[in-house]
């Protein structure tokens, strides 16, 4: 893929870039180890207060920065200015904690004593310079999501982002530099896939976090095992949106229509899977696909618009052979089902698809096992909460998961036995700086946000006293 701005609406090429070559990434390289010598030294009031200006100043580019992303990725303007928002958020959460999230942990007196020792804690360093592969769909949040936590552990940063928003990820590096971080910090590698590895090999570049496809996760996992060196990956998802017979149907069916097509349904943790108890699918099915064919798909950057395009001609293509190879093996479109006609504009050349609802879907349908990354869901109807949770287990993915009920009994066997790294109950899954954000099975391992992502990339040192260890 060349690094450039394509107009996803309308096709247009806006911008070319051309890709760093060996000698300017070395470069970029030796600085990101140059500044972590002496950064990983500066205490955590000085990194909150380059951290927090920074949040200060994405605050004021928010409109700015809104527009580019929607330019290059497609998704309605509204939500980019949502998305900076909620990155400034946590940028200032990090500010705020993370003093308090990396503090010295000191294990009871009795089992210090045990081990021989007079005292002894936990320290938490930093690692180094860390490697992010980062993907388009949250070109802005997938990046800070890791950028926050690891700035303020004392890490530098190398960012790789996806090709297709080249001027996204220069304006990152420029956000840090602008807020007054050391040269070097965080800086933006404008290059192709193929030049990851070499940098991941690089015996500077402690570790790598990445965000994206399953294939993309095992080609950066094995290199980093090749090489001894700690991953985090946040993959794939096809969540489960599981609804029962206590739940508000109403306000279930509503949800879901946001769950599903939120950034146009291109969101590892959108619901993708709608599994209904018999007793309410019928309700249910009728107000969701309502909702579903009441959005507005059109241009990205008109306030009205619920769904814009695609992020690239290929995204569509995928989802179009999904949706085919179901209907063709017997599912039924109760909406949607193809290519928007009449948006004008210039917009029919872009890559725009019908908001979708798929019933009838069985094992042998590709769409049942593969992550559909747009605006199309599927309906299933559970005979019994045993059937629904053994529906929404299979999958190879287990990132998250949504299920509506007022039982506290079914909580608490969806807590037990959903394969996922979050539960979400009677409401749409979502991140948050303060709460662990990560999958099990091929969505990946670890954890971004909160103390368990801030430490991801620490390391996490065991202090030790002998008797003899105290000042006379």
């Amino acid at each position: 893929m060349p690094i450039a701005t394509v107009n996803p609406a309308n096709g247009e090429t806006l911008r070319t870039f051309d890709a760093l070559d060996a000698r300017e990434t070395e470069r970029k390289v030796a600085a990101a180890d140059r500044a972590f010598r002496s950064y990983r030294t500066t205490d955590f009031a000085e990194r909150a207060r380059l951290l927090n200006r920074a949040a200060d100043l994405l605050d004021e580019d928010r409109q700015d920065i809104a527009r580019t992303m929607t330019t290059e990725m497609g998704k309605p303007v509204k939500a980019a200015r949502a998305e900076a928002a909620k990155c400034a958020k946590a940028m200032r959460w990090y500010a705020a904690n993370a003093e308090r999230l990396l503090a010295d942990e000191h294990p009871e007196d009795a089992d210090v004593k045990d081990s021989g020792a007079s005292r002894a804690h936990v320290h938490y360093r930093p690692l180094g310079v860390v490697l992010a592969v980062m993907p388009w769909n949250f070109p802005l949040w997938q990046v800070m999501r890791f950028a926050a936590p690891a700035l303020m552990a004392g890490n530098t940063g190398l960012l790789k982002h996806a090709s297709n928003v080249p001027q996204t990820a220069l304006y990152i590096e420029d956000l840090f530099t602008r807020a007054g971080f050391p040269a070097g910090c965080f800086q933006t590698l404008l290059v192709g896939s193929g030049a990851v590895e070499a940098v991941l090999r690089d015996p500077r570049v402690a570790a790598a976090t990445l965000t994206g496809s399953e294939p993309a996760g095992r080609a950066v996992a094995s290199v980093a095992g090749d090489e001894v060196k700690k991953t985090v990956l946040e993959l794939g998802g096809s969540d489960p949106f599981v609804v029962l017979p206590s739940a508000d149907v109403a306000k279930a069916a509503e949800t879901a229509v946001t769950a599903r097509v939120q950034n146009n349904g291109q969101s590892c943790i959108a619901a993708k899977r709608f599994i209904v108890h018999t007793d309410v699918y019928d309700a249910f099915a009728e107000r969701f696909t309502e909702g579903m064919r009441a959005l507005t798909v059109g241009d990205p950057l008109e306030e009205s618009t619920d769904v814009g395009p695609l992020a690239s001609e290929q995204g569509r293509t995928d989802l179009e052979e999904l949706v085919d190879d179901a209907v063709g093996h017997g599912a039924t479109a109760l909406c949607g089902g193809g290519r928007p006609e009449g948006l004008g504009g210039g917009l029919d050349q872009g890559w725009f698809y019908t908001p979708t609802v798929l019933a009838g879907i069985t094992p042998g349908m590709r769409i049942h096992r593969e992550e559909t990354f747009g605006p199309v869901a599927t309906l299933y109807r559970a005979a019994d909460l045993d059937e629904a949770v053994d529906l929404a287990n299979d999958t190879p993915f287990g990132l998250s998961s949504n299920v509506w009920t007022r039982d506290q009994g079914e909580m608490a066997r969806c807590v037990r036995d959903l394969e996922a790294g979050g539960v979400f109950f009677n409401g749409m899954t979502a991140s948050h700086p303060a709460l662990p954000f990560g999958g099990v099975k091929r969505s990946g391992y670890g954890r971004e946000l909160a103390g368990h992502g801030i430490r991801e990339f620490c390391n996490a040192t065991t202090v030790w006293y002998g008797p003899d260890s105290d000042a006379l």
